[in-house]
């Protein structure tokens, strides 16, 4: 059921800006939230509201968010839009696992010491990205990597099958 989302915050040099994540847990859409500002809860707050304001009302269900202290507004945050935000246990990012895959690829892009305060404009913006390609194209390849070594293991299998029927009590 579209609507629920996971969070979390992609911190960038020295932890002076920051860029806020939300990924939609069934269509794998991406949020991306420029903060300059660092990240203060207000801050987080009010950039996770104007990135909301712009879905319809059936995605506006949940956010799980790991334990910092950037959304510690949460319940101001709840109160204003009607949705809740839920919590992971401390050190269990596995649940937000397609946050943090999708953070794990933005860092490809956005690599760690990078100063977001100074990106250019058209990233200062709340913007939507797609990942499914990239999801889909990986999966492909662990599909395939996957047929690769069972290729193999069925290749080592009849060897030894081809061995024993030649040799039956052993070299």
């Amino acid at each position: 059921m579209p609507g629920h989302w996971e969070g979390d915050l992609i911190l960038g040099e020295g932890g002076r800006s920051a860029v806020g994540t939300l990924v939609e847990r069934t269509t794998r859409l991406v949020l991306l939230l420029h903060r300059k500002d660092g990240r203060s809860a207000v801050s987080v707050e009010a950039a996770m509201r104007k990135a909301i304001a712009t879905l319809p009302l059936e995605l506006h269900r949940s956010i799980t968010w790991d334990q910092g202290a950037e959304i510690s507004t949460h319940a101001t945050f709840t109160t204003a839009t009607g949705i809740p935000i839920y919590f992971c246990n401390p050190h269990a990012p596995s649940q937000r696992g397609s946050n943090e895959n999708t953070n794990g690829l933005l860092r490809q892009y956005l690599p760690r010491g990078t100063d977001f305060r100074s990106t250019p404009a058209p990233c200062r913006r709340p913007q939507t990205h797609p990942t499914r390609s990239q999801r889909e194209r990986h999966r492909r390849l662990g599909r395939l990597a996957g047929r690769l070594v069972r290729h193999a293991m069925a290749e080592s299998f009849n060897s030894l099958l081809k061995w024993e029927l030649i040799y039956p009590q052993g070299p």
